[in-house]
């Protein structure tokens, strides 16, 4: 799928104005049952068989979710004017890919966690002449994997186990060496299922 025909399958089926989506300014209360408020970038870059997006595999010495893939992104801070600002300072913090290299275009449905948090996912197209900087405070290693991929029901499964004393799932996604699961495999399945509305 190349970035024409995403970009035009993502806004039709859109609930949200991007005009609206991105003259926001303030953080708009996601305060449900003492959630803290965090936000994620899911950039998309143009490559030569279509659009790609990009992971990050979180540092092992992390306390909270070491090694799992996710997304650029984190906690809101009082400093940031808005959530898409956490997303992309956070992407930049992370990874090194500049603000002014993004451009936002839209929003996902927020996401609640089982680890306190409600995450706000946003879009946003990579400039392809970026530079990729790793924190290796926070991150491990950077990875792109095919929208295409992405977007396959086939390459889905559920995963079932118990924790805290409920029965729960988590969709996975396995591409090459790597597993996708958890909040950025329900993030995806997101995307994939509003595009298929």
């Amino acid at each position: 799928m190349n970035k024409h025909i995403f970009l035009n399958r993502f806004l039709f089926h859109n609930r949200q104005n991007i005009s609206d989506l991105l003259a926001y300014k303030t953080p708009f209360n996601l305060n449900q049952q003492g959630l803290k408020k965090a936000a994620v970038l899911l950039p998309l870059i143009k490559r030569q068989n279509g659009l790609n997006l990009i992971f990050t595999e979180r540092a092992l010495h992390l306390r909270h979710h070491p090694g799992q893939i996710s997304f650029p992104g984190g906690r809101y801070e009082l400093t940031d004017h808005s959530l898409q600002q956490t997303a992309l300072r956070e992407t930049e913090e992370e990874i090194g890919i500049l603000q002014s290299q993004v451009s936002l275009f839209g929003s996902l449905p927020n996401l609640p966690t089982g680890s306190g948090f409600m995450i706000s996912p946003f879009l946003g197209f990579i400039d392809n002449e970026h530079t990729i900087l790793i924190d290796k405070q926070e991150v491990r290693s950077v990875f792109e994997v095919p929208l295409a991929y992405l977007l396959d029901k086939n390459n889905y499964y559920k995963q079932h186990f118990f924790a805290n004393k409920k029965h729960h799932f988590t969709y996975c996604i396995a591409y090459q060496n790597r597993l996708i699961w958890g909040a950025t495999a329900q993030i995806i399945k997101n995307l994939q299922e509003h595009l298929a509305n």
